[in-house]
């Protein structure tokens, strides 16, 4: 079993940047691929961005390449998502995932990741 825990959610300005933390607890972290996923009010849970189990590899979605970043230190049990030039669009529950990785790449299908965060609200405003 694999625990995670989000924080660093928030309340910011549309231009604002702000950075999500997940840190794991249970098995060792560095088995396992990584992957924020959100869901806003009204809409289905959409990828967001994915690490692979060493870091070597990353993956985003188009609304998000090139303002996201997701990063990982297995020495602390933790992945990050810095998030700049946040707009409104961006709105929604933030959830961290996981699932056990034999290999160096990732995926955007949801159903792949086994261990789910509980959340963490990102609101931006006009």
């Amino acid at each position: 079993q694999v625990q995670l825990v989000e924080s660093g959610g928030g309340l910011v300005q549309a231009g604002d940047s702000l950075r999500l933390s997940c840190v794991a607890s249970g098995r060792p972290f560095d088995n396992y691929a990584v992957g924020w996923f959100r869901q806003a009010p009204g809409k289905e849970r959409e990828f967001v961005a994915a690490i692979s189990r060493s870091g070597d590899y990353t993956d985003y979605s188009v609304s998000t390449k090139g303002r996201f970043t997701i990063s990982r230190e297995n020495a602390r049990k933790s992945v990050y998502l810095q998030m700049d030039s946040l707009n409104p669009e961006d709105t929604a529950v933030y959830y961290c995932a996981a699932y056990y990785s034999l290999g160096s790449y990732v995926t955007q299908f949801a159903a792949t990741y086994a261990y789910w965060g509980q959340g963490a609200q990102v609101t931006v405003s006009l």
